[in-house]
């Protein structure tokens, strides 16, 4: 049986999620609206998700692993440093969930574990 590597957590979103999440909502979403998002993500009680889940819900396709970026989550998993949790807003209107911030973090875990419960905040 093939063990699996485990993916470990930090407790709270570091500080630069938010505004890294702010600028994509604000790509989406008048400037306003998407400050009060991030307003509402930072008092967001913790909640989990499974990784394949997160991807249905949101629509997004998986990058690969050649992507800088997931590679640079996957060496994160891989040394066993803690990987930030995920920001999630939902939009009702198109029935979707928006990954406001750590999409890459997604890519790279599901690639070990479809099935891993993520930690994220979501409003």
């Amino acid at each position: 049986m093939v063990k699996k590597t485990e993916i470990k957590w930090l407790s709270e979103p570091e500080t630069h999620n938010y505004p890294a999440a702010l600028s994509y909502l604000c790509l989406i979403y008048d400037e306003q609206t998407a400050a009060r998002y991030v307003d509402n993500l930072k008092q967001a009680v913790m909640s989990q998700f499974k990784a394949k889940d997160i991807f249905r819900a949101s629509g997004l396709s998986l990058l690969g692993i050649s992507n800088t970026h997931v590679q640079k989550s996957q060496e994160k998993i891989q040394a066993g440093i803690p990987l930030s949790p995920i920001l999630l807003v939902r939009d009702p209107a198109n029935g979707k969930v928006i990954v406001a911030d750590g999409y890459h973090r997604l890519c790279a875990i599901y690639s070990y574990d479809e099935d891993v419960d993520i930690p994220c905040r979501i409003v």
